[in-house]
């Protein structure tokens, strides 16, 4: 059965009708599928380090690399995800993608070495970088500006749950199973997402692709691959000045920079830094990026107080953290069509807002703290981020036109991926300085409470570009207003 086009279908001209087709539903839950792999497998395998470095008999160390490695892949691939669209389009790139991620996460299964598992994850990551945001891409581009709220709200789920369901499915598998099952896992799931993209995910325009800026590339691949992996650094060096930490940072920052510079200087970079010019997409930019370091870094702290605190198993730990997740699952829908209506902007602001203040009460809980009451605290948490983020990236994507949207999906997704990795990086270290050597749970309990305040002082700073987000919005809602009076109006005189 040959795919079908975006440009045959009816479906597919979202300027011609709100209501959102059938089809476009089933868009989504294809491109769902395949964002489910690649998210968890940023989490699923870190609740296997220890079972790995038995196996394969290596210290941490070493076997952390199968973790790095993955991260530094898709740091490296996701800058060239925009060209590649323009270039190939969107659907082949995806499924391109999909082959790379299962044959890596298959390869990985059959590993014998660490050498080997941490080759097979650079494969695995090379795919799972450019999943997500062509992904996004494809969606984007279905949905249109009107309609992106309601599915982008759908879509988004699994970027928000898959950090947290990863560590409770690989504990579940590795309490019956061999550690390979945590790739061959993705196999079934991969062959189904390709058989299904290929038959329902249309061809898209995703504009001129033009030649490959390939300094653009050099400059921005070593740049976000160097920041990642300094940051990484931190998981096994205290000190948040030593050299392994600071060099690669400053060198990613620097080469950031430079890549700015050229990429203001040629007529189409790999980028299109000039789209921050666009005051909603800039804030809405900088609002994912402060809550990609509020969530995922705080996503580090209930998971080891329910460990090194209570002494929680693994999979207990994993559905104790379970109501944050159902908060988020329950908010995103609602977040979608609020945005639609209200604009991002202000539904993002009274999101991060119930966030923070959803943070303040686990910098007060002790070794005996209620668990009724922490889930509670979590469920409102979870209601926080999901009525954050989406509508912060949502908005930035109607704020673009649809060329442009190459562009914007990989620049969201690596601010979204450094943000988390320099909230996880910071709360980490915090966590480590304050409990120190501590002499009983009372104190440990205490460290915790210190870190969460950070974890608080991290959510309020994605207060600063939601209300940016907000003002920048406010006179483009004004006029759709307007213009929709204006319409409704003329209706009834046969205009």
């Amino acid at each position: 059965m040959a795919s079908p086009s975006a440009t045959s279908d009816p479906a597919f001209h979202p300027e011609a009708s709100d209501r959102i087709e059938p089809y476009v539903w089933k868009i989504a839950g294809v491109v769902i599928l395949g964002m489910i792999m690649s998210i968890l497998d940023t989490t699923i395998v870190n609740v296997a380090l220890r079972t790995l470095g038995g196996d394969l008999h290596s210290s941490l160390a070493q076997i952390q690399w199968v973790i790095t490695g993955y991260l530094l892949s898709l740091a490296a691939v996701i800058p060239i995800t925009g060209w590649a669209a323009r270039r190939f389009g969107a659907k082949r790139v995806y499924m391109t993608s999909l082959v790379l991620f299962t044959v890596g996460s298959a390869l990985c299964a059959i590993s014998t070495s660490t050498t080997e598992l941490v080759l097979f994850r650079v494969l695995q990551g090379l795919g799972g970088g450019m999943i997500m945001p062509v992904a996004q891409l494809i969606m984007a581009q279905v949905a249109g500006p009107k309609r992106m709220g309601r599915v982008m709200g759908i879509v988004a789920m699994p970027a928000m749950l898959g950090p947290i369901l990863g560590p409770v499915v690989g504990g579940t598998i590795l309490e019956s199973l061999h550690w390979s099952w945590i790739f061959l896992v993705n196999v079934p799931i991969g062959f189904l997402a390709f058989f299904l993209g290929w038959r329902i995910i249309p061809h898209t325009e995703s504009g001129e692709a033009g030649r490959l800026d390939v300094v653009g590339l050099a400059l921005l691949s070593t740049a976000s691959t160097a920041i990642v992996y300094g940051l990484s650094q931190l998981a096994t060096h205290t000190d948040l000045l030593a050299s392994a930490v600071v060099v690669p940072i400053v060198a990613g920052l620097a080469l950031t920079g430079a890549f700015i510079w050229h990429a203001l200087r040629v007529e189409r970079p790999l980028l299109d830094v000039r789209l921050y010019k666009n005051r909603i997409f800039a804030a809405a930019s900088f609002t994912t990026f402060a809550l990609g370091a509020a969530l995922f870094g705080a996503m580090i702290l209930v998971p080891l107080y329910y460990q090194e605190v209570r002494g929680e198993s693994l999979i207990a730990t994993g559905l104790l953290v379970g109501p944050q997740g159902l908060g988020m699952l329950v908010a995103m829908p609602i977040a979608g069509r609020l945005t639609d209506r209200f604009g991002g902007g202000r539904i993002a602001l009274g999101g991060v807002s119930v966030l923070c203040l959803s943070t303040i009460p686990l910098a007060f809980i002790g070794p005996s703290a209620s668990i009724v009451g922490i889930s509670t605290v979590l469920l409102v948490r979870g209601i926080g981020i999901g009525f954050s983020f989406m509508p912060a990236m949502t908005t930035a994507f109607a704020s673009l036109r649809p060329d442009q949207l190459s562009d914007a999906t990989p620049q969201l997704n690596v601010l979204q991926r450094i943000g988390g990795a320099i909230g996880t990086a910071v709360l980490a270290v915090v966590l480590q300085r304050a409990s120190g050597v501590a002499p009983s749970v009372t104190h440990l309990a205490h460290a915790f409470n210190i870190s969460y305040w950070w974890s608080f002082g991290i959510a309020a700073i994605g207060l600063v570009p939601c209300v940016v987000l907000l003002r920048a919005e406010h006179p483009r809602l004004k006029l759709s207003r307007a213009a929709a009076n204006a319409e409704a109006a003329a209706e009834p005189l046969g205009v």
